[in-house]
């Protein structure tokens, strides 16, 4: 025996001449999700993807891991019935008596008192219309299952009916997706990742639209912290959920804020350091194939997000930059936190590089010929090298269920 659930493609149902492909990459997205249950198959048929999985695959798990595949916007466990070559009046009966069957559980384990049908017919060429379908499923179902009313505005179950190439689905569930493009049809991004709220957000968003995401993280040990590393490797352990296997690059940014505070006005402090961190991403960006950089910065938040700050900090850098959270709200971004469960984890209070050295009143409207006196003073190149030599790789693995 094996379970069934049906999947929805969402925006990827509308690409056009491109569907197909979105759709294959989905495929292989739920495939990776699910590798971890044996005997799993996946396989898209007229725009629905159907998963099927041993009944040892525990049901709450794989509609979890299901649901969190970017591209897949809704999912329901389904109950298959064969009808290929029956009539469609004895089709339509046996779909009325395993719905009787249905019904009677849910009366029993949930106290379900109203329901209604809603049949749909993909296969034209079945002999009954939808309407015809949810008429004749809710005639059984009635008659089966006396304690039952129609109530077609607000029942206690919707019974889905879907009719197509031989088989008959049954399902009431539809747990939602994250919806988005599946992941990898949209290049690969370099996040720079830090233990915050804001960046493991903005990376979350970014492989919503189908980016392959990896990351690098700055730190300032001794100044942060063992334990402040953990955290950000924990951040992005819980990002694997939607985004898989993560490689995260280490760079310890000490030797170049030294480097700044012993050179260069403290006010400065801050953007200066941005800028060499965003060098150093962009140098690991092109070695690794990365087409863009991606930031977790809001506009306004912070001193060196006023767009000032954002204009001098992208200066330093040829690469695009993505920010996806540019114009949200600190609650906005909490709230999306929370949802996707890194929120507890970005509050826990460790060091962050960007917290040494910080300075007493930052500079918050920088001009750029001011900042390129003050680098100057500095050998950026070869700061910029000894980082990008420094970085330590780390694989996030994907967690399991």
């Amino acid at each position: 025996m094996e379970n069934v659930y049906i999947v929805r493609c969402g925006e990827s149902a509308l690409k056009g001449k491109n569907k197909p492909y979105f759709e294959r990459m989905l495929v292989q997205r739920i495939k990776k999700n699910l590798k971890e249950f044996e005997g799993v198959a996946v396989e898209r048929i007229d725009g629905l993807i159907f998963v099927r999985t041993p009944e040892s695959a525990p049901p709450e798990d794989v509609l979890k891991k299901a649901s969190r595949v970017f591209g897949v916007d809704s999912i329901s466990p389904a109950i298959e019935i064969p009808i290929a070559g029956m009539e469609a009046e004895d089709a339509v009966k046996l779909i009325g008596e395993r719905a009787v069957s249905y019904m009677l559980q849910q009366i029993e384990s949930r106290g379900v008192r109203t329901f209604k049908v809603d049949g749909r017919r993909a296969d034209k060429s079945f002999a009954i219309q939808s309407p015809d379908i949810s008429r004749k499923v809710g005639a059984a179902v009635l008659k089966g299952c006396k304690v039952l009313k129609v109530d077609v505005h607000e029942p206690d179950v919707c019974l889905y009916v879907n009719v197509r190439r031989g088989f008959a689905y049954l399902y009431e569930r539809k747990i939602s997706g994250y919806g988005g493009l599946p992941l990898g049809s949209n290049g690969k991004g370099l996040v720079l990742l830090s233990g915050g709220i804001d960046s493991p957000v903005a990376m979350f968003l970014m492989a919503h639209r189908g980016m392959n995401v990896e990351a690098v993280h700055f730190h300032s040990y001794p100044y942060t912290s063992e334990r402040a590393f953990e955290k950000v490797k924990d951040l992005a352990g819980i990002l694997t959920d939607y985004c898989g296997r993560i490689r995260m690059f280490s760079i310890n940014l000490l030797p170049i804020q030294e480097q700044i505070v012993s050179n260069c006005p403290e006010e400065e402090t801050t953007i200066l350091v941005r800028r060499f961190m965003m060098r150093i991403a962009e140098r690991i960006a092109k070695r690794e194939g990365d087409l863009m950089l991606i930031t977790g910065e809001s506009l306004g938040q912070v001193a060196s997000q006023t767009a000032a700050s954002l204009v001098v900090t992208d200066a330093a850098v040829s690469l695009p930059v993505m920010r996806p959270l540019i114009a949200m709200d600190k609650t906005q971004i909490m709230d999306i936190a929370r949802d996707i469960g890194t929120f507890e984890t970005s509050i826990l209070p460790f060091e962050d590089c960007c917290t040494v050295f910080l300075p007493k009143h930052p500079v918050t409207q920088p001009k750029l010929d001011r900042i390129e006196a003050s680098e100057a003073r500095l050998d950026v190149e070869k700061l910029v090298q000894a980082a990008v030599d420094s970085a330590e790789l780390t694989i996030i693995s994907q967690r399991e269920a």
